[in-house]
């Protein structure tokens, strides 16, 4: 018997310019391929906290979120528990600075006083930049001077004006990062040091060690170790248990395509979503998925 058509998903990225939004697109185009039936809309929104009120709300299917903001709303953290079930992981968000190449600066605290743009407003990793921060004693109001942006894309291009002296993101194949280390001025990457790693995770043990693979940026030929969360797909309460298997089936029968579209897409793998989220988190259309694939009991 042929499937019912559920008509279009919506599908919640964030503010152009920005990884999300890249991986959306990408996202929906690979789910809409592999399923013909599903019709997954991928739209720009003000990224992971706004995901998170348009999905409760039902104003989007699925939202991508990052894992710091995902984390709060699933455990109630300073708000109250979000209803709100898990697709599948993104991929790791190792969070770090990017300077100019030709610039002295060499370290976290070297950046102290100095204009930074942090991201947007709603964006998670300025959760994430706060813990990072946090585990070393520094604030990124009180000890920088915090630059708020209003699109993703604002960040690369006040770092080449020259308006701002380092840049915050996160995550493999992050464009704003792209942008920087591809231009002529060419950029470098500032993380925590080892000690400061332990530091953080000390204060801060939700979060994860990771890594960007040397290569991953032009002029990146080493190797950059950090922290971070793995970024999620989240969807909304009531999307039915059958829509949401058939968008699981999708994206990881989609594996190999999304991996040849984006160095980040590599990571979105059944595989990683059973070691990275608890089965009590997942969709139960979702879990249907992955026990199927025989990765959960």
């Amino acid at each position: 018997m042929a499937e019912t058509a559920p008509g279009k998903l919506v599908l919640g990225t964030a503010t152009k310019g920005g990884g999300f939004q890249l991986y959306g697109e990408n996202l929906a185009a690979v789910i809409n391929t592999i399923d013909r039936s599903l019709q997954v809309e991928a739209i720009p929104t003000r990224g992971s906290k706004q995901n998170l009120v348009f999905l409760e709300e039902g104003r989007i299917d699925i939202g991508l979120v990052e894992g710091n903001a995902a984390r709060q709303a699933l455990e109630g953290i300073g708000q109250p528990r979000a209803k709100l079930k898990v697709l599948s992981v993104m991929y790791p968000n190792p969070g770090m600075f990017v300077v100019r190449a030709n610039s002295a600066y060499q370290r976290i605290e070297d950046l102290k006083g100095k204009p930074i743009a942090f991201g947007t407003r709603a964006s998670g990793l300025r959760i994430l930049v706060a813990d990072v921060l946090d585990g070393i004693g520094l604030k990124p109001a009180r000890d920088f001077e915090q630059v708020i942006l209003e699109k993703a894309a604002d960040g690369p291009r006040l770092m080449l004006e020259k308006k701002v002296e380092a840049l915050w993101g996160a995550g493999i194949g992050w464009p704003g990062f792209v942008k920087v280390t591809n231009a002529p001025t060419g950029g470098r990457f500032i993380a925590p040091s080892e000690s400061q790693i332990n530091q953080i995770l000390t204060k801060h043990p939700h979060l994860k060690p990771m890594s960007v693979p040397a290569g991953t940026y032009q002029g990146q030929d080493k190797q950059i170790n950090s922290v971070g969360l793995w970024s999620l797909i989240l969807v909304k309460p009531d999307l039915p248990d059958e829509v949401v298997y058939r968008l699981a089936r999708a994206i990881h029968r989609g594996e190999g395509a999304l991996a040849d579209r984006l160095k980040q897409g590599r990571y979105t793998k059944a595989q990683n979503t059973v070691a990275q989220v608890p089965t009590a988190r997942l969709h139960p259309g979702a879990a249907r998925y992955y026990r199927e694939a025989g990765l959960i009991n």
